[in-house]
């Protein structure tokens, strides 16, 4: 969609003006900010001509005019002019958590840089984890009772607690850790599922059980605590008119928060794209409130991409301030765990 400079500076100047104040615009307000000498009967022509081509609306109660989601998406697109964003005021905020240690505290504090600094909620999508273990070995504590102990390939350990129907004698257990750790030893569980099913048909049922329900807690130690988003300041959202004033919209959204579902899979669609991606609602088939758009960029370990993070707020958000807030965190986070 081809617009003249005419139309283009109308159209930015409605985007901005109805950002800032959240009023429908109109022809007497757009020929005193535009910088354009034009009548206001040229504008409501060309103001016309954007309503027909999808750009923007009017609403039954005003005269005035508002983007739609096609318009919100031309203008980042094509009009928006990024600010700046001090790099060492990002950086100071995250800085603390540099120190600790721990890449789920950066995590963390980067979805309250997110937040505080948009002053709507902030995610960040985690890196995925597989439950892939170098070695397992089998503690027997008492009658019926076992101790499960997970060597990852990093040499971080997971204890679990095995309650089985069979009192195993020593010497079982280690036939047992054995034969996991020579056939599947740097495998993911979940492959050990798969192949335990075939191949163990061989094996005495007794020691078929036991590790089958080796795999099932293993599983279950190596992926707990690994929460795939996190996410920061969704009460910010509440004081979002644009969101707080429709209860159906409201409701969708907190259901996403909670279910989490298609916020994942909107994240994970963005971390195979570069840079900053922008999801506008009633734009984007992942989008569940048409009132609601999120900024988002993928973060590196290493070189290497492994997770997302981004900003969610009301369509009418400042996105010039918005995008430099979201690419800066998505580099220092970056920086800080590849560090780590």
């Amino acid at each position: 969609m081809q617009l003249d400079h005419r139309a283009q500076t109308l159209l930015k100047a409605l985007v901005e003006r109805y950002i800032a104040d959240g009023q429908p615009v109109g022809s007497r307000a757009l020929s005193k900010i535009s910088g354009l000498d034009l009548s206001p009967a040229t504008i409501r022509n060309i103001m016309a001509d954007l309503e027909e081509m999808g750009l923007v609306a009017s609403p039954h109660t005003s005269a005035g005019r508002v983007p739609t989601p096609r318009g919100y998406r031309m203008f980042v697109d094509t009009l928006l002019t990024v600010q700046t964003l001090d790099e060492n005021a990002v950086e100071f905020r995250l800085q603390p958590r540099h120190q600790s240690g721990s890449p789920q505290r950066i995590i963390s504090s980067a979805a309250q840089v997110l937040s505080s600094l948009s002053q709507f909620a902030g995610v960040v999508l985690t890196p995925r984890r597989e439950s892939v273990f170098q070695q397992v070995e089998f503690l027997r504590l008492s009658e019926k009772r076992i101790l499960l102990v997970i060597v990852g390939p990093g040499g971080d350990v997971q204890n679990r607690l095995l309650l089985t129907d069979v009192d195993y004698t020593r010497s079982q257990l280690v036939e047992a850790a054995n034969y996991i750790n020579r056939h599947y030893g740097g495998l993911s569980f979940d492959d050990v599922r798969t192949r335990l099913q075939a191949e163990l048909r061989q094996l005495r049922d007794d020691m078929t059980r036991l590790m089958q329900a080796a795999v099932e807690a293993g599983s279950d130690a190596m992926t707990e605590n690994n929460d795939e988003v996190v996410i920061s300041g969704e009460r910010n959202l509440l004081s979002v008119s644009d969101l707080s004033s429709n209860m159906s919209s409201l409701r969708k959204l907190f259901d996403m928060f909670e279910q989490k579902t298609s916020l994942m899979q909107l994240l994970d669609v963005s971390s195979k794209a570069t840079g900053v991606q922008i999801f506008i609602g009633g734009d984007s088939q992942l989008m569940p409130v048409d009132e609601m758009s999120v900024v988002t960029a993928p973060y590196e370990v290493n070189g290497k991409v492994v997770g997302t993070l981004g900003v969610i707020g009301p369509t009418r958000m400042a996105y010039e301030r918005v995008i430099p807030i979201v690419d800066i965190t998505a580099k220092l986070l970056s920086n800080a765990l590849s560090h780590n």
